[in-house]
């Protein structure tokens, strides 16, 4: 089957009125990564009035975008015979437990031993609008979170399921270990979320260019020096519930990036230890199926290690802090 380009017509809102190029076609193409979305003003594809426009315009409402997306790139991850638990598949997604310690697709520095790498041998054909090192994903995992993620086997279930995410239909659920004894049943934290300007590694809230980010939470459990939380992001930014929980005090137990370097207390370090990883899973994905229109939910096994980590800060006294 040969997939051809296709046109889209986008028109800018009053939120998006004043903002420059890039910034207004990051909106409407999220699933594009921001040089791809300068590729696309740099090879014409974006007009207006049938004229092309440079990266520097400023929109005003009401303006109309007519965009030529090109064909998807053709897959070039290799497959590898890699182990993983599928929770679900049928002819237009698939639905896996992606384990911890395993990134989601080839990248920088990293080539191989993916979840793309591990699907391409198990599926054979993955939806290519991802491109070539990204094809199916619809959605990320940090390599050290665990949990479950669906993966596009066609276009149109690609395209159905980014708009499911542009539109925030998709509902996500988290269990997460946080440091600390939050002492409210529930909660929420609010923040506009960028790159951090000091630190290109992590997120922060001190981005000037940061977007509106909202994390929902509950107690599940609370113990001595910790507590336990179901989470419920209500936007999907980079690294969301971990900048969240570390910036209002509660940081994820064993978060390398935005935890306590040195862990003053000895139970959370031996609770660390245990698990070795940021305590983050992703437990739960629902949203409308591509194909039947029907709402589906889908629901990743409690990991080991994180029962571990529990079991024992359940056993913990008051000595051991």
């Amino acid at each position: 089957m040969i997939i051809e380009e296709r046109k889209e017509t986008f028109e800018v809102t009053e939120e998006l009125s004043g903002k420059r190029a890039d910034v207004v076609l990051s909106h409407f193409l999220s699933d594009r990564t921001r040089s791809q979305i300068k590729k696309l003003i740099d090879d014409q594809r974006v007009l207006v009035k049938g004229k092309p426009i440079k990266p520097s315009k400023k929109f005003e409402k009401g303006e109309l975008l007519d965009v030529t997306l090109p064909a998807p790139e053709s897959i070039d991850a290799k497959p590898e015979d890699i182990d993983i638990e599928v929770l679900y598949e049928d002819s237009s997604i698939i639905v896996v437990n992606k384990p911890a310690g395993m990134v989601v697709h080839p990248g920088a520095g990293i080539k191989g031993a993916t979840l793309v790498n591990a699907l391409l041998y198990k599926c054979e054909d993955l939806s290519g609008i991802g491109g070539k090192i990204r094809p199916g994903i619809v959605h990320r995992l940090d390599k050290d979170t665990s949990g479950v993620i669906v993966v596009a086997k066609n276009d149109r279930s690609h395209n159905s399921l980014v708009s499911q995410f542009k539109s925030r239909t998709v509902k996500k659920r988290y269990l997460a270990i946080v440091e600390g004894y939050l002492k409210k049943e529930s909660g929420s934290f609010a923040s506009n979320i960028g790159r951090d300007p000091v630190n290109r590694i992590k997120m922060s809230s001190k981005s000037k260019s940061g977007r509106e980010s909202l994390t929902l939470w509950k107690v599940i459990k609370r113990f001595k020096a910790a507590s336990f939380v179901e989470v419920e992001p209500k936007t999907g930014r980079t690294h969301q519930i971990r900048v969240h929980f570390s910036e209002n005090g509660y940081p994820i137990l064993a978060d390398k990036v935005y935890g306590h370097k040195r862990q003053k207390l000895q139970i959370l370090a031996n609770a660390a230890k245990k698990i070795g990883r940021q305590a983050l899973h992703a437990s739960k994905i629902g949203f409308t199926h591509p194909e039947s229109g029907d709402r589906v939910e889908f629901t990743a096994p409690f990991p080991d290690d994180m029962k571990q980590a529990l079991l024992y800060l359940e056993k913990t006294t008051e000595d051991d802090l």
